[in-house]
């Protein structure tokens, strides 16, 4: 278990991608999570948006049952389109009970965490803070980093450096870093983790390659942003998030827990299925979990009203100059089906599609975020998967779930016929 839902979630059309380590348990099987204020146990319920009233779409009541069909324990997602906003719940809130997820839940959104991340990075490099192809030692001499790693390539993923999550050697086993999955993870969920620990941890491993060679998904580049974010502000990355996005946009619903484990009311719940030291199946419920193990990877709880206002703004380019979203969708050319850019991936669903733009993500353990929108911010589709105690392909089951969630979406309705700008190359 290391990255997140972007690891399986490729092109249509493609095999599915699970090119980093995925285990074979529901929706651990490709997910990731992250860190950065402490949280109360309880956020105000009022924060957290009402779920729209009334729209029928049976169309993506269906798309999304197919997930619960799949095996997933629950789902809640949100649609904004030229036809208004929907917003639907299917499966299951908790194991044992009937009741279906709240639709204006709280959630664990793993990896999506990163997109915000890139994004405050990108702003501070407008305000000329941050030079975005500077080296990061300039930033950062403590970690005595390769001075041709840059900032740039924390955002890309193309650094070189080990993901102290852990990696794939070249004949496919694994090499762990942390504990990050497995009974190992189960016995440590509740361990807080400093930035600093992570990052050195990364860095006592050789590098995956020479900086700006190649393509790798690393959560320790985004730890290391989070470094950043701090070192040249000033202040924690919650204090600096919450004044440059989520307070300008009132993303009362968005919170960045540090080291708590809870997670606010409402929420659906999250289970993990592993095998104990005797190799026996436990399935055990992992809603609260210390999330600094990936820290600024993807640490964030949020709701789909929040990344939906959120994706939104900074698609129709209300977060940052034109010249810094091109830099942002502009993909590398080794990132292969992720097609990802700084903190984002470009998907062309083809021609009577368009192109999206979307970083889904996941935690260890429990939960996955869908988080996708059109180039000009008027579609945007934001959902949260639980697992349960099922057994999931997720390799075959997700992707085929997904795929026609995305044309129901993008494809069936109004924002079929929506920008269809390619993404820069």
């Amino acid at each position: 278990m290391s990255e997140s839902l972007h690891t399986v979630t490729s092109n249509r059309g493609r095999r599915p991608r699970v090119s980093q380590r995925v285990a074979v348990t529901a929706l651990a099987a490709a997910l990731l999570a992250g860190a950065a204020a402490p949280a109360s146990a309880t956020a105000d319920s009022k924060a957290v948006p009402k779920a729209a009233a009334g729209q029928e779409r049976p169309e993506l009541q269906k798309a999304i049952q197919a997930f619960v069909d799949a095996g997933f324990l629950g789902m809640q997602a949100r649609v904004n389109d030229e036809r208004g906003e929907w917003v639907g719940s299917t499966g299951r809130r908790k194991l044992g009970t009937n009741a279906k997820p709240p639709a204006n839940g709280y959630f664990r959104i793993g990896s999506s965490t990163k997109n915000f991340v890139a994004t405050l990075v990108l702003q501070l490099v407008a305000d000329g803070k941050i030079g975005l192809d500077a080296p990061v030692a300039d930033y950062l001499p403590e970690f005595k980093l390769d001075r041709r790693i840059t900032v740039r390539m924390l955002l890309q993923h193309t650094s070189g450096l080990y993901a102290y999550t852990g990696e794939f050697r070249p004949d496919g086993s694994v090499e762990p870093g942390i504990p990050a999955g497995g009974k190992e993870w189960v016995a440590n969920r509740f361990k807080t983790y400093q930035p600093e620990e992570l990052v050195r941890f990364g860095l006592s491993r050789s590098a995956r390659f020479e900086p700006g060679t190649s393509w790798s998904y690393s959560n320790t580049n985004y730890t290391l942003a989070q470094l950043l974010i701090e070192k040249v502000t000033g202040h924690s990355l919650a204090e600096e998030m919450k004044r440059r996005i989520l307070g300008p946009l009132k993303l009362r619903g968005t919170v960045l827990p540090g080291a708590s484990p809870e997670l606010p009311q409402p929420h659906p719940h999250g289970y993990y299925r592993y095998q104990d030291a005797a190799k026996e199946w436990k399935v055990i419920d992992v809603t609260r979990q210390n999330p600094s193990m990936v820290a600024a990877a993807g640490d964030m709880i949020s709701t789909t009203k929040d990344l939906a206002t959120f994706f939104s703004a900074l698609n129709s380019g209300k977060l940052l100059p034109a010249r810094l979203m091109a830099e942002m969708r502009k993909p590398h050319p080794k990132s292969g089906d992720l097609v990802y850019g700084l903190g984002v991936s470009v998907q062309d669903l083809g021609s009577n599609c368009g192109t999206v733009l979307h970083h889904n993500g996941g935690t260890a353990g429990g939960y996955g975020a869908l988080m996708y929108s059109t180039p000009d911010g008027k579609t945007t589709l934001t959902a949260s998967i639980t697992a349960g105690d099922a057994a999931v392909d997720v390799a075959q089951e997700f992707p085929k779930a997904l795929d026609n969630l995305l044309k129901k979406v993008f494809c069936d309705g109004p924002a079929g016929s929506a920008d269809k700008a390619k993404p820069a190359q």
